[in-house]
């Protein structure tokens, strides 16, 4: 299993921003970290590990990148309008950064499947939402996909477009952007043990659902929690079924 990172400056976010690969062929997978995670958070907890047999098989390619905007709440500013400022930058800082750099390594744009746990949940569904062109599917594991958990204030411009749970609901059914994602499909995964928030889940079901975009509800058992060894469990399955 080959693994290449590389970091640089992104004038998007401010900041030198790293990104990371681990596997040689096979489908395109961004994986997005928890709220202040870096890159290599999924190695150092074992996630890649998890999926070591998709990846050896060439059937994988697992990238990661920093998770800008949880690093920037968490540590300099959680209030609007820098902290929904630097989450807008970010969803740019991807589609034109991440994923041009992606489509290189891969020879070619090729459909990408999104993963994330947490906060990385989040943002794996963002990118689905707002560029459902640039992916093809997204694999949420114990979502917390309600910002207020994370930034205080009022809903300004940036959070409501941002969030999927504020504008998906109010897409006019003519959007462009529908078209696309009820070509896609989205996975909502969830324990029901410590520190789980089930409740997220059905709430993106239910807004997904009411807008003809394919979604499914997978509820694990009380034995699984909040934490790594429940995403470790859920990231190669649900690899599996949509490869």
């Amino acid at each position: 299993m080959g693994k290449e990172s590389i970091t640089w400056y992104s004038e998007r976010v401010e900041r030198e921003v790293r990104f990371t690969r681990w596997g040689e062929f096979g489908e395109p997978v961004l994986c997005f970290p928890t709220a202040g995670g870096d890159a290599e958070e999924i190695e150092r907890n074992h996630l890649v590990d998890s999926v070591a047999h998709l990846l050896d098989a060439g059937r994988v390619k697992l990238y990661s990148v920093d998770s800008v905007p949880g690093k920037a709440w968490l540590s300099e500013n959680n209030r609007p309008p820098f902290a929904t400022r630097i989450q807008s930058a970010f969803d740019q800082f991807v589609v034109r950064e991440v994923i041009p750099a992606i489509h290189l390594d891969c020879g070619g744009p090729l459909p990408i499947v999104t993963a994330g746990a947490s906060v990385g949940a989040y943002n794996a569904l963002a990118a689905l939402c707002r560029h459902p062109g640039l992916f093809s599917a997204a694999v949420c594991m114990s979502g917390s996909f309600d910002l207020s958990a994370f930034i205080e204030g009022e809903v300004d411009a940036d959070w409501y477009h941002a969030s999927p749970l504020h504008f998906v609901p109010n897409l006019p059914e003519d959007h462009p952007l529908l078209a696309g994602l009820r070509s896609s499909f989205v996975i909502l995964a969830h324990g029901t043990g410590r520190w789980e928030t089930p409740d997220q889940s059905w709430r993106v079901a239910g807004v997904l659902g009411g807008k003809g975009i394919p979604n499914r509800v997978d509820e694990w058992g009380s034995e699984w929690d909040h934490d790594w060894p429940t995403w470790r469990a859920m990231l190669p399955v649900y690899l599996e079924e949509l490869l």
